[in-house]
């Protein structure tokens, strides 16, 4: 991914790559996205945008194996989040989902995160600390709750799923206060041109719907030009 592609995924919401993905591909159909709602930390911090490091935890019961082997995973999993190339998203699956207790996501540890150079994190689980995140660290999650329960990481690396969407280690993932996809390697080449032509098109419609004096005739012509924009 180029510099110039990031910066633009950056600026746009997910639904706007949603669509572009579309016109990359010259089809209708993309359905690698989240589905129901979900939260966000900073709905004004903009979008996540990186490359998917995975992990699964769990905090409704206390974990049954052995405490030096519980630590020896944890650390494991911050070895994890701090290595490789940026761009990057913690994307995190809570395997209590849908009775979700555990906040995994709180002051300390979205701080630490974003001290490793990720941009953000994506989860189906719970966060906490409202207004005590850092800046520039979006948490989109499932639920906000005020405790930890028992949490403790399961896996690390291993494929995850997040409200309905199947995420591997590397994916290129987006996500802001929409939810969240996986951008399919395939159109990468063509995606940052395709976001272009969309927000061109758009406008089409846009800007007569702005203005004074709009009515039926204008939407007419306007959706017309919109249509012969699309073919």
């Amino acid at each position: 991914m180029n510099r110039s592609l990031l910066e633009l995924l950056k600026k746009v919401d997910t639904p706007t790559v949603c669509n572009a993905i579309e016109v990359a591909q010259g089809k209708r159909g993309f359905n690698d996205f989240t589905r129901g709602t979900m939260l966000c930390s900073d709905p004004d911090a903009g979008a996540m945008v990186g490359y998917a490091r995975t992990a699964k935890i769990a905090a409704v019961k206390p974990p049954a194996e052995a405490p030096d082997v519980i630590r020896a995973r944890r650390m494991d999993y911050y070895r994890h989040m701090a290595s490789g190339n940026g761009p990057s998203v913690a994307v995190v699956e809570d395997s209590d989902y849908p009775d979700c207790i555990g906040a995994y996501w709180g002051e300390i540890n979205t701080t630490v995160h974003k001290g490793f150079g990720i941009s953000g994190a994506l989860t189906n689980g719970v966060m906490r600390d409202l207004g005590d995140l850092p800046d520039d660290f979006p948490v989109v999650a499932g639920s906000v709750g005020p405790s930890h329960g028992f949490v403790h990481v399961k896996e690390v690396g291993t494929p995850v799923t997040i409200f309905g969407l199947s995420i591997r280690e590397g994916d290129l993932v987006h996500a802001d206060w929409h939810g969240a996809l996986v951008i399919p390697p395939e159109v990468l080449g063509e995606l940052e041109q395709a976001i272009i032509k969309l927000l061109e098109t758009e406008k089409l419609v846009l800007d007569p719907a702005r203005s004074s004096g709009f009515d039926f005739d204008t939407f007419e012509k306007a959706w017309a030009a919109f249509e012969a924009s699309r073919t």
